[in-house]
């Protein structure tokens, strides 16, 4: 259980984070979304155990990240969104290096090498100098240092970054695996691989929390509605405004004429669906439908309505 209380941080006369809190579960993987500069990585850092907030705490189970920092960071596994190698260096030799730092003795290192090699996919490369391995390969072995010692929690800063369709599939399955025994906390600015890898999401925008909760709960607490466009000809400008007494669960956003033809742009909610209603009403007024085009909000709309006033 890991619990962010009140948390900030101050560079200056900048807040970069304020006074955020929220809870964590174990076996829970959560996203963390925020557009550049929303105070995301800062507080990724100070839950670390990186820096250090300037006022609140980050508390893990009975221990708080400013009093019990090097006990906490046992049990954390962090991949910082610049991923730290050292590229001269085997893969092989810099995991255990990193093992060695971990504290992980000789006799355990072999089976936890295996672990992290087969579940990061490093099989072809475990001999191979950092320096001379692709972008995604880097990225891999980052996760794999992160994971080497078998945390309880793992923060991960943008994991899939640098890696092709068919790698992102394979860490989201790891991802999701881990998600089962341990708490894992990504951020990612791909919101399709959010969405099909965390069981929460919450989002930050300028320092404060602005969203928390499920991809549906997200999406239902927003406007919670579709958008259809209808198409249509023959249509009078009294009978298209009589539609919404006729039909009372939509909303006319906008009517556009366009030589023969007019565009209507209408809302509902998503639980309700009128479009048979708006067939019928337009079969009775003698229109000839063109288009009838609905489309839900998705994260890319939420994510962009809470953040808009982000900069980067």
């Amino acid at each position: 259980m890991i619990k962010i209380e009140k948390l900030s941080k101050n560079y200056g006369s900048v807040r970069a984070v304020k006074s955020i809190s929220f809870d964590l579960s174990d076996g829970q993987v959560v996203g963390f979304l925020g557009a550049n500069g929303a105070g995301k990585s800062t507080t990724l850092k100070i839950m670390t155990g990186y820096i250090s907030p300037t006022s609140g705490n980050v508390y893990y189970n009975d221990y708080n990240i400013q009093d019990h920092t090097s006990i906490i960071q046992k049990d954390i596994g962090y991949l910082p969104e610049l991923n730290p190698l050292y590229t001269e260096m085997i893969v092989h030799d810099y995991l255990k290096f990193i093992s060695d730092i971990r504290g992980i003795p000789n006799d355990k290192f072999k089976s936890a090498l295996h672990r992290v090699v087969e579940e990061c996919g490093l099989n072809g490369v475990v001999h191979r100098t950092i320096g001379n391995c692709s972008k995604g390969y880097k990225q891999r072995i980052g996760l794999a240092a992160a994971m080497i010692h078998d945390p309880k929690i793992l923060i991960l800063d943008e994991p899939v970054t640098g890696l092709d369709p068919n790698q992102i599939v394979e860490i989201r399955q790891l991802i999701r695996k881990l998600g089962k025994e341990k708490i894992v906390l990504m951020s990612s600015h791909i919101l399709q691989e959010i969405q099909a890898t965390v069981d929460r999401i919450i989002i930050i925008n300028e320092g404060s929390i602005v969203a928390d909760g499920t991809s549906d709960e997200l999406l239902s607490d927003s406007s919670g509605k579709t958008e259809l466009l209808l198409e249509v000809t023959n249509a009078e400008e009294n009978d298209i405004s009589d539609m919404k007494a006729t039909i009372p669960s939509i909303d006319i956003k906008s009517i556009q004429k366009e030589n023969s033809s007019t565009s209507i742009s209408i809302n509902y909610v998503a639980t309700s669906d009128p479009r048979a209603d708006i067939f019928n009403y337009a079969v009775e007024k003698k229109w000839s439908i063109l288009q009838m085009v609905s489309s839900k909000q998705n994260l890319e709309d939420i994510f962009r309505n809470l953040t808009s006033s982000g900069k980067d």
